[in-house]
């Protein structure tokens, strides 16, 4: 049972006297908010403007130079925001409308409301869905500071009491201009936007790190980039598209599959054979000697946050901070407790072109230590090769889409170990491994720091409103 104890003067700003809304978290944070020793605006002064884009037609594309990215509600919170559907240049309306800009505060507005992101340059002149509000911060207040207010567990708890909606939850722009902010001293939002800031441009520099070690691996290999003609792929076509029909000899018929898909003549052509044609090794021969791993089942016993193990799903893994769920600890999980410069294949989903399926995680301080679910392969690079370089090589399109050309089954795939130790990887200098490898692992380490600077930076926020609580 809860229960508390509620001022008089408190319901003439209600209509409300059912005891389950002034109990309310949403309530109970207003409360604690109306006890800042400093002055109380709302967010709505302290933004240039807050909205959503505009609502229009959406026509998908497959070729990237036809289209601009968009990002639905969840997308914001990717730490890798190349991985998303295009819309057409061409036919969509009201594109300018839709572009998001560098020090915006994005919050999702429907579905699962509350999520907030900030802004760099990786997110300019993207598009957006109407789903996601945007905040434009004016010199009122930090934006930094705003956004890390809104992010924080108040923020999120003052975010999510203006839902409304039956079965899909949502919020306007009125109840986000509405949540009240106290006027932190200068000094202190200075404090709290510095961090937010440099978490952000250690996120773009990251970005660019990762993109660098690709474009290096296959400038060194001569491998030009793959385009929508080179693989086979379930997503919006096209007119003039080749059909992809082919014929296989039965020799050619491998015992392991009779899946059409894992004999793609276009990955056989366009892949392939530039392949053959470089120095390389198996898929297999890239491994230590564990191979491929399975992580075992967990029981979730969930408990409270900080306590036990977070336990990591396919789908909070590729969240720019990861939050897991958190487990008991159990001795017979230690042995599957993540170790730095492992990799992860994410290992069941369907084939749409934004899906997480087939794509791949490095562990990096972020996710030492951590246990996974079992919807992930992981493995470790062997000494004929550095771990960095193999996770540029995997996560680049070509093993991307190697890896995917490898899956069996029907509504959820899963990649086949059989046939995908037997695709190659290509072997340049190990100078330039090296310095791939170093690139990767750098990169890593900047995701590292940027997620400590922002947690940082809502950890003295929350800390100051948890002292004004009585």
């Amino acid at each position: 049972m809860k229960t508390g104890v509620i001022k008089r003067t408190s319901l003439p700003t209600s209509a409300r006297f059912d005891a389950s809304y002034h109990l309310s978290e949403g309530e109970t944070v207003k409360r604690t908010i109306s006890n800042s020793p400093y002055k109380l605006i709302s967010v709505g002064d302290a933004a240039e403007r807050i909205f959503y884009g505009a609502r229009a037609r959406r026509v998908y594309v497959s070729k990237k130079d036809h289209g601009v990215p968009f990002l639905s509600s969840s997308d914001i919170l990717l730490s890798d925001l190349s991985n998303v559907k295009y819309v057409s240049k061409k036919h969509t309306p009201s594109i300018d409308d839709m572009k998001l800009q560098k020090g915006w505060v994005l919050i999702s507005r429907s579905g699962t409301v509350g999520n907030c992101a900030y802004t760099n340059e990786k997110y300019a002149q993207r598009l957006a869905s109407e789903d996601i509000i945007r905040l434009v911060p004016n010199n009122i207040l930090r934006g930094g500071f705003v956004y890390a207010y809104l992010a924080s567990k108040y923020g999120y708890s003052l975010l999510t009491q203006g839902t409304f909606g039956a079965v899909i939850q949502h919020i306007e722009p009125n109840n986000v201009a509405g949540i009240p902010i106290p006027v932190f001293p200068d000094d202190f939002q200075a404090k709290v936007d510095d961090l937010i800031q440099e978490s952000s441009r250690l996120r773009e520099e990251a970005a660019d790190l990762l993109e660098k070690a690709k474009k290096t691996l296959k400038s060194e290999a001569n491998l030009p980039d793959l385009t929508v003609e080179d693989y086979n792929y379930f997503g919006s076509s096209y007119v003039g598209r080749e059909v992809s029909t082919f014929k296989r000899n039965i020799q050619d018929i491998s015992r392991v599959s009779f899946n059409a898909f894992n004999y793609s003549e276009r990955i056989r052509k366009n892949i392939l054979s530039r392949l053959a044609n470089i120095n390389h090794i198996s898929f297999y021969d890239a491994l230590d000697d564990k191979k491929l791993q399975s992580p075992m089942g967990v029981a979730v016993n969930e408990l409270e946050e900080g306590h036990g193990i977070m336990l990591i799903n396919q789908k909070d893994i590729f969240d720019q901070i990861v939050k897991g769920k958190w487990v008991a600890k159990k001795a017979k999980y230690y042995s599957d407790l993540l170790k730095q410069d492992e990799i992860l294949i994410a290992k069941i989903g369907t084939l749409g072109e934004s899906e997480s399926f087939c794509r791949c995680i490095y562990v990096g301080e972020e996710l030492e230590g951590k246990l996974i679910s079992s919807a992930f392969y992981r493995f470790k690079s062997s000494s004929l090769i550095p771990s960095g370089y193999l996770f540029a090589w995997l996560s680049s399109d070509y093993g991307f889409r190697l890896i995917r050309a490898s899956h069996y089954g029907t509504k959820l795939c899963y990649p086949n170990p059989a046939i995908l130790y037997k695709y190659p990887v290509p072997i340049i200098s190990q100078t330039k491994m090296q310095e791939i490898d170093t690139m990767v692992k750098d990169a890593h380490h900047k995701y590292y720091l940027a997620n400590n600077n922002e947690l940082s930076a809502i950890s003295l926020v929350e800390k100051a409103i948890e002292s004004w609580e009585k």
